[in-house]
């Protein structure tokens, strides 16, 4: 029974999961998505007023933007899972995030696979490069996209990446239980990006996405933003991104009368490659618009004083295990210019996923990349619980090169 738990709720978002339990209700009429989120307003506001001919201030002022909304949105709209819809998104789909403990994003070596989560990155070096994704998830869950890329100005390249999330077919019941057929469930998206080099250490870029799920008799529409910035210092082998991704609104709702919230967060992730050593460091820190990402565990195991019939506290360094779940860890071994053998660790999912009887590996995640004449291949397990793991293959390869 807990694996099946742990599956549905790996599985489906939570709108789907939510509005599969309430009535055919009339689907509502679309409304423009800005008077439901009012970080829209300010965002769209601030880029017109930041809109200035003064280059060397545009950059500067983004990032104090990007600060400021990350301040308001802690205070306006912190969550933990299962509040938000179109999580399935947040599952990497590139198996070098997935081997790198699920979230990679600050390095600029080429690799197409970064850029729908940080379009930052974006620069020539990915131009008229392809790259396919293919998730085998859990319980016949299948995710993938196909990104392209391609330089318009010497500074300035674009991307494009159409992405699927399929649940397969699912056995659909009346109110009283009995099974009435058979349904399909699935989630799409339309990642449109560009990524503008400001200087020889800067770069900025964003995503626009268009995300449509369809549930059975139910169907929603919604739009998002994502943004970022990278500092990359060549020379060092050095760099710090910072990524503002899913700011946005639904704007046709499952139902009429639940309007849900699109998985915001902030984030930020440095790597770093010591002088001579065949190997890159990572660390990422995730939802920096929340500090509480616990929650409480129904399932857990509540051990009593046998004496006094009193719990026995928790003795965990409580400040120790919030700032661990915010973190994400990866180590690149760089054999060769071909072979980069990975390996992440990912302390939120462990605690999250684990039973606590036999935690097994779960929040260690590794992989492998070889790239073989026009070919770039990688392959990334991640192991989320007991249930089994997860596998992700990517291709790449650069079609001005045919």
């Amino acid at each position: 029974q807990h694996r099946e738990q742990v599956w549905w709720r790996l599985s489906f978002p939570s709108g789907a999961r939510l509005t599969a339990l309430n009535n055919n209700a009339a689907i509502q009429s679309p409304k423009p998505f800005i008077i439901y989120n009012s970080q829209l307003i300010i965002f769209l506001h601030c880029l017109r007023y930041f809109a200035t001919p003064n280059r060397e201030k545009i950059l500067r002022r983004r990032l104090l933007l990007l600060s400021t909304l990350m301040i308001l949105h802690s205070f306006a709209q912190a969550q933990l899972g299962g509040q938000t819809v179109f999580n399935c998104f947040n599952v990497p789909s590139s198996a070098r995030v997935a081997a790198l403990g699920g979230s990679y994003f600050a390095v600029k070596d080429g690799d197409i696979h970064l850029a729908q989560v940080n379009p930052s990155i974006l620069d020539s070096t990915l131009n008229e490069k392809l790259g396919f994704s293919y998730v085998d998830y859990f319980d016949g869950i299948n995710m993938g996209y196909a990104s392209y890329a391609r330089t318009i100005k010497p500074n300035l390249t674009t991307a494009a990446t159409m992405q699927f999330s399929s649940y397969g077919k699912q056995t659909e019941y009346d109110p009283l239980g009995y099974e009435i057929g058979d349904f399909y469930a699935a989630d799409y998206a339309l990642i449109l990006g560009a990524g503008y080099q400001y200087d020889s250490l800067w770069s900025i870029g964003a995503n626009f996405k268009t995300i449509y799920s369809t549930f059975a008799n139910y169907s929603s529409l919604a739009v998002a933003l994502d943004a970022a910035a990278t500092y990359y210092n060549r020379e060092k082998k050095f760099t710090a991104s910072i990524v503002m991704r899913n700011l946005g609104a639904q704007i046709k709702t499952y139902t009429a009368d639940t309007r849900e919230r699109l998985p915001f967060e902030f984030q930020v992730g440095i790597t770093k490659q010591p002088a001579h050593a065949p190997f890159r460091l990572s660390l990422l820190y995730e939802n920096i618009q929340r500090w509480d990402l616990t929650y409480t565990n129904p399932n857990s195991i509540v051990i009593t004083d046998p004496i006094t019939g009193e719990p026995v506290a928790d003795n965990k360094w409580v400040f120790g295990d919030r700032m661990m779940r915010h973190l994400v860890f990866g180590t690149e071994f760089l054999l060769s210019e071909n072979i980069h053998i990975r390996v992440g660790y990912n302390y939120r999912r462990r605690q999250e996923l684990k039973i606590s009887e036999k935690p097994g590996t779960a929040g260690l995640s590794f992989g492998l990349g070889i790239k073989v004449s026009r070919f770039h291949l990688s392959y990334g397990r991640a192991v989320y619980h007991l249930a089994g793991p997860s596998n992700t293959f990517s291709l790449t390869t650069n079609l001005s090169q045919w």
